[in-house]
């Protein structure tokens, strides 16, 4: 398998090469998740001689944190341990706002480790603006697709191999 998920709140490995899918999770059951799709991608994609790690916010079976303070340790823990950070943002304000997200991107933008992906035919796509505008100014790859948002952000791991 070229791809070890480790879902929120499991132990955070050490070492190896890795990606944290960042942007907004569903809240309700019937809305569906982005990160299986993604996580397919960066299985398709990953050519590398061992497994790519993807660290996910989303809970293993469903199963939310008791604390929410757990949760939040955890994402930032687990933010900062990757070598990539891929925001998808797929922008609703109904169902995945994304406010989360918006602090955040904020807060990992000027790694060098963030690529954002903002798909124009999501449901509010001019809740994008100001991120995009940030990510030009920094320097942060922006993508419009899934597929070249995990390009970017694999781009973006084979880089910090030789750091």
């Amino acid at each position: 398998m070229s791809i070890v998920l480790v879902w929120a709140r499991e132990p955070i490995p050490a070492g190896g090469r890795t990606v944290f899918l960042a942007g907004p999770t569903p809240r309700r059951a019937d809305v569906p998740s982005w990160r299986p799709a993604a996580v397919a991608e960066l299985e398709a994609q990953w050519t590398g001689p061992e497994p790519l790690t993807v660290f996910t916010p989303e809970s293993r079976n469903g199963l939310r944190a008791r604390e929410y303070d757990d949760q939040v340790d955890w994402e930032t823990e687990a933010r900062a341990a990757a070598n990539a950070v891929l925001f998808w943002i797929p922008r609703c304000l109904e169902t995945m706002p994304g406010f989360t997200t918006n602090v955040e991107f904020g807060l990992d933008a000027p790694t060098g480790r963030a690529v954002l992906g903002c798909p124009p035919d999501c449901p509010n796509p001019e809740r994008n603006r100001y991120l995009v505008r940030v990510a030009h100014r920094l320097g942060v790859p922006v993508r419009r697709t899934l597929p070249d948002t995990v390009t970017a952000a694999l781009q973006t791991v084979r880089a910090e191999e030789g750091r």
